[in-house]
């Protein structure tokens, strides 16, 4: 199968499973909490359980940081389905968060 046919075959079939998330933060700080427990509330309200969170702190695991090329945290990296994007500024915003990382479900924008 040559390359321009197996991208359509990728396009044509949208991926199954969980989203996976990863939080990347610096340390116990207001802000960093504050990010975990939106990141959250929004897997559980909005995937509804289809989400794998995994909440990385840069101080503890730096060689994680420098691997996802980490320059500012809170940052939230949709690792799954592809595209993976990402999303470093303000976590509060639900709609620009969702928008931003493609995470669209059932239709609308949460």
């Amino acid at each position: 199968m040559d390359a321009t046919k197996a991208f359509e075959k990728s396009l044509a079939v949208r991926p199954t499973g969980k989203y996976v998330l990863r939080l990347f933060v610096a340390g116990a700080t207001v802000r960093s909490r504050q990010a975990v427990l939106r990141v959250r509330q929004l897997c559980e309200a909005e995937l509804k359980g289809g989400c794998t969170l995994d909440v990385i702190d840069i101080y503890q695991q730096p060689k994680l940081a420098r691997e996802n090329q980490i320059v500012a945290t809170p940052t939230l990296i949709k690792e799954f389905p592809r595209p993976v994007r990402r999303f470093s500024r303000n976590l509060l915003s639900t709609a620009a968060l969702f928008a931003e990382l493609d995470l669209i479900t059932k239709g609308k924008i949460a």
